[in-house]
């Protein structure tokens, strides 16, 4: 049984379980949070502790909708899945809530105002990976990723007070080189699940086939397709890094983080020629412990701000 089998099986739509205290329940989403496998943890050192709780909720409501999409059985279960939890997420928004998960998010969602939006938006994008396993263009890959990603940025947003019409441009960029990032470095993991990425007409500008993977990927022109769409995400977070002045001085060493992070990302994909396929790439505990510390002594030391990006964002 997976970890995500057992949390399922404990507070999926057929368990019995009794609704937790808020304390227990934010409890809950920091113990889930914790055990993350994601590049980059959620929650660092340097995250005003009153925001623990709350970094905890909203990324367990997004851990716990990407395991009922990417872990179900099938698309169909996975959909009716998905279904429920928006259920339990309609029901949170009128102040009924029983899953660990809402009664936390309840009192986030009222503390920081935050509208349902954003949250729904990133289950429309996970409703989407179980009826759409291909993108023709790229033009179609970033309307995923303004319901993927972008609500991400938004919900951080609001939790550092700092929501505004001028800051999402900036957080948008961000928050889809991130997810183009991910994208990229998951190429082989993605397809074994059924899924590829790249947009078919980038194959063909390569003179590549998408329907030929694997094989293609063992070709030249493979690698420079990705080194194609990593100077695509690249772009997109260099135009972004302005978001971290939009935050309070005690959030701008998490915000940089995050951004740093998605480059590093990419550094690595460079650094083994592009090639995904064969080698997922890595970040290692000693990198990220550079990378934060970097941040903190760039931000609370030298005070530099991330300015005004001039990269012009590939179309």
């Amino acid at each position: 049984m997976t970890p995500f089998q057992h949390q399922l099986l404990n507070y999926g739509p057929d368990a019995n379980w009794q609704t937790p205290s808020t304390s227990d329940a934010y409890a809950y989403c920091q113990d889930l949070t914790a055990s993350s496998y994601e590049n980059f943890s959620v929650i660092s050192w340097f995250l005003p502790t009153e925001l623990h709780p709350h970094f905890a909720a909203i990324y367990s409501y997004c851990r716990w909708a990407d395991d009922l999409a990417d872990e179900a059985a099938n698309d169909a279960e996975g959909l009716k899945l998905l279904a429920w939890w928006e259920e339990q997420l309609e029901s949170c928004y009128q102040q009924e809530a029983h899953h660990p998960v809402f009664v936390a998010l309840k009192r986030t969602i009222h503390e920081f105002r935050i509208p349902i939006t954003p949250l729904r938006n990133l289950l429309i994008a996970f409703r989407q990976d179980q009826t759409k396993k291909r993108y023709a263009t790229y033009r179609e890959l970033l309307a995923y990723c303004r319901n993927s990603a972008d609500p991400v940025g938004r919900l951080v947003m609001y939790l550092g007070r700092c929501y505004s019409p001028e800051a999402v441009v900036y957080s948008d960029r961000v928050c889809t080189g991130l997810q183009l990032a991910n994208f990229w470095q998951d190429v082989r993991r993605d397809f074994e699940i059924g899924r590829i990425y790249i947009p078919a007409e980038d194959f063909q500008q390569f003179g590549l086939s998408i329907d030929d993977m694997p094989r293609c990927a063992e070709e030249n022109a493979f690698k420079e397709l990705i080194e194609y769409e990593v100077r695509r995400a690249g772009q997109l977070l260099e135009a972004g890094e302005p978001i971290v002045d939009f935050f309070p001085s005690n959030l701008k060493v998490d915000i940089a983080l995050f951004v740093r992070g998605g480059q590093t990302i990419l550094n690595q994909i460079r650094n083994q020629n592009y090639d995904t396929w064969s080698q997922r790439p890595t970040v290692s505990k000693g990198k990220k412990l550079k990378l934060l510390l970097q941040a903190w002594w760039d931000i609370r030391v030298r005070k530099k701000p991330f300015g005004l990006a001039t990269t012009e964002v590939a179309k």
